[in-house]
This record gives C-alpha cells, structure tokens and sequence, in this order.
C-alpha cells in the first residue's frame, strides 16, 4: 500500500521544524523580518520554513536557530514522542456503578475506564452519607488503596479497626473481609483503587 504523502517521514519532519521555529519565534516576540535579519536569511525562506514548504540544510537550520534563541540540540527533543492516550474524568464526571455496598447507602463512582489489554486495576470515587446504616464487610481479590478526602470513618480489615480522617491512607490484602465499621463523621468521601494481581 502506497503512503500517503501527507504521512511521510519527510513532510512530517518538516511540519514538526515548522512549529518548532513559529512558536519560538513568536514567543521571542519576534517577527519574520527581523529573524531572516539576524540570520542572514531571505525573508521567504524563513517563511517557507515556518509553513513546511522547503527541505532546508543543516546550516540554515543552525543559523535560524541561533536567531530566534533556539538551540539545535533541543530543536528535535519532542519529535517523534509518543501521541499518548491518557484518559481525562473532570469532577463529577465518574461513570456511577453498583457494586455490593450500593444497597447500603455507598455511591460508586469508576474514574478510569480504560485500563489497557487487561484490567489490572480500578478506581472507585465512593461516597457514603448515613451514620445510622450497618454496612457489610468485602472480600475480592487484589490489593486495596483508600484514600479518605472527607469526614470520618472507623475502618475494619481482619480483626483490626483504623480511625481514619482526611488526609488518612491505608493499604490491604483485599481478600480479607474489610469495610467500614463506624461513620464517626458524615459525609465520607474516600478514593479506592483496587490493583488486581497478574490475572
């Protein structure tokens, strides 16, 4: 299959030049003019570079460089990176899901949805807000982050309680029944991420 000319190597080298050169120069709060000036340059070749138009040497590129502040070393430092595929959930914005404790009062929010080729963990936003509920202890596989944001929880993992307030954090074998023992301070906000072994 023939490559598409917009995706070769080459014209893709040259737009990454093209932006590289611009954003400087317009940062330097310099224009066309006075670049090609102090480079000795025409002004059209600058221009041309600056809208990927024109394959240029090495030493125009060195002398363009040094005239908007650039150094060549650094010209090239983000080109070819990786595009990346980070996934962005504002406040409020977490896909609401039932897990066993929804009966009982928790609300659970799942923060990242995409979690590569397999699930190897999961961060929950819960929030709990009935002081006077009887919540029921957990056991599933992996391992168990909290994080309490807001209020007051008496925490149980196994046959031991942690008081926990904002700021707190603990961390557990999560087949080992756990879950909260005592709402002391309502509302509760807390960041659960559970990390799943090699599946």
């Amino acid at each position: 299959m023939k490559e598409k000319e917009e995706d070769s190597p080459r014209l893709r080298l040259e737009s990454y030049i093209a932006m590289r050169v611009k954003s400087k120069r317009t940062e330097q709060g310099l224009k066309i003019i006075d670049v090609a000036r102090i480079a000795g340059l025409s002004q059209g070749m600058v221009s041309k570079i600056e809208n990927a138009q024109v394959s240029t040497s090495l030493d125009t590129l060195s002398r363009l460089c040094d005239a908007i502040g650039l150094p060549i070393s650094q010209l090239f430092t983000d080109y070819d990176r990786p595009e990346g595929t980070a996934q962005l959930t504002k406040a409020g914005e977490g896909m609401e899901v039932v897990r066993r404790g929804t009966e009982k009062g928790h609300t659970y929010q799942l923060l990242s949805y995409h979690r590569g080729k397999k699930k190897s963990y999961e961060p929950f936003l819960i929030t709990m807000d009935d002081a006077s509920e009887v919540f029921p202890t957990f056991s599933h596989p992996g391992q168990e982050f909290i994080y309490l944001l807001q209020g007051k929880i008496r925490y149980r993992h196994g046959n031991h309680l942690y008081d926990m307030g904002p700021g707190d954090a603990l961390s557990f074998d999560a087949e080992i029944p756990h879950g909260p023992e005592v709402l002391l301070e309502v509302p509760i906000q807390l960041l659960s991420v559970i990390h799943y072994d090699d599946q």
